[in-house]
């Protein structure tokens, strides 16, 4: 059993809770029993994207070793190009 569809059927395990209980007049479980069925309902939905997207391991790598640019390497401006700041009263 996938993980997904083991969250989809606890999902509609606790909707059917919830709507027991929502029936039997006890509104606040109810809600509570619901909530964590909408939990599981977003559990099933982000093993389902975690199937479709495939892991990456040279992009976590990559994004552990962060470049940090002092400057150098920036392109020079020309006195042409630089903008003046005047300010007239």
């Amino acid at each position: 059993m996938t993980a997904e569809r083991f969250w989809i059927i606890c999902s509609a395990a606790l909707l059917i809770v919830a709507a027991i209980l929502f029936w039997r007049n006890n509104l606040s479980a109810a809600f509570v029993i619901a909530a964590l069925g909408a939990c599981a309902w977003f559990l099933s939905y982000r093993a389902q994207l975690r199937q479709l997207i495939p892991d990456d391991p040279e992009r976590e790598e990559s994004s552990d070793e962060l470049e940090i640019s002092d400057g150098s390497n920036s392109p020079e401006i020309s006195g042409s190009d630089q903008v003046e700041n005047r300010d007239e009263l």
